[in-house]
C-alpha cells in the first residue's frame, strides 16, 4: 500500500478510535494483540504476566490517543508503549539493569565459541551444514521445539531483538524504534542471538 494511503487509512483509524469506536478498537486489539503477548513474554517470567503488560499497553493507548501526534506510526507507538511497560515489569521482576545498557554492542562477548578457530583465526571446527537433513526433519516439531527453546534460553535483549526479527518479521528500523536502541546494537544483538541458536540447532541436527 503506498504510504500516502496508508496514512490516509491510519488518519481514520486514530480518528475513530478518538470518538469511540469500539469495533475499530477490538480491531486493533485482534491484529496486534498476539505480537504484542509475544513481545511482552521475552521480557517477563510467565504469559500470566505478559498478559498483564498487554492490558495496561492498552490501557495507556487509550489515554494516550489524543497525545498521538503521528510522528511514528500507530503500530510503532502501541508497541513503544508496550515495550516501556513490559520493560517496567521484567526490571521489577529481576531487579535488572535497565534494557538499553544491557549487553551493549561493545561487550566481550562472542558470538562463536573462540576454541573453534586455530592459532591463524581459521575454523578449526567449522559450522556443521545441514543441506543433508532432511526438509521434513528440519520442520519437525522436535526441530521447531529446539528453536523456540534456544530463544527462550538467550539473554533478555538478544532473545527480544530476535524474536521480533525472525518470528514477528519486523524490520531493522522498526526494532530500533521500539526498543530505543541503536542500529549498531541491534545488529550486534540479533547476530549474538542467531549464532546461539544455530549453535543449538547443530546438537539437535547433527549432533556438533
Amino acid at each position: 500500500m503506498p504510504k500516502r494511503q496508508q496514512g490516509r487509512d491510519e488518519d481514520v483509524l486514530v480518528a475513530s478510535l478518538r470518538s469511540g469506536d469500539e469495533q475499530a478498537f477490538m480491531d486493533l486489539v485482534d491484529r496486534y494483540g498476539p505480537s504484542m503477548l509475544r513481545l511482552a513474554r521475552t521480557f517477563v517470567s510467565s504469559r500470566a504476566v505478559a498478559e498483564e503488560v498487554v492490558q495496561e499497553t492498552w490501557l495507556g493507548v487509550l489515554r494516550g490517543l489524543d497525545r498521538f501526534e503521528g510522528r511514528s506510526s500507530l503500530k510503532t507507538w502501541i508497541f513503544r508503549i508496550l515495550a516501556n511497560v513490559a520493560r517496567t515489569r521484567g526490571e521489577r521482576e529481576s531487579r535488572s539493569l535497565p534494557f538499553s545498557s544491557l549487553d551493549p554492542a561493545g561487550s566481550d562477548e562472542w558470538a562463536v565459541d573462540p576454541s573453534r578457530f586455530d592459532a591463524g583465526g581459521a575454523w578449526s571446527s567449522p559450522p556443521a551444514s545441514w543441506e543433508d537433513v532432511p526438509e521434513d526433519r528440519l520442520l519437525s516439531r522436535e526441530t521447531l521445539a529446539a528453536i523456540d527453546q534456544a530463544i527462550a534460553a538467550l539473554p533478555q535483549t538478544q532473545r527480544t531483538v530476535i524474536s521480533l526479527r525472525d518470528v514477528n518479521g519486523w524490520t531493522s528500523d522498526e526494532v530500533c524504534n521500539v526498543l530505543d536502541i541503536s542500529e549498531t546494537n541491534q545488529r550486534v544483538l540479533l547476530h549474538r542471538a542467531r549464532a546461539k541458536v544455530r549453535r543449538a540447532l547443530e546438537q539437535t541436527l547433527v549432533g556438533g
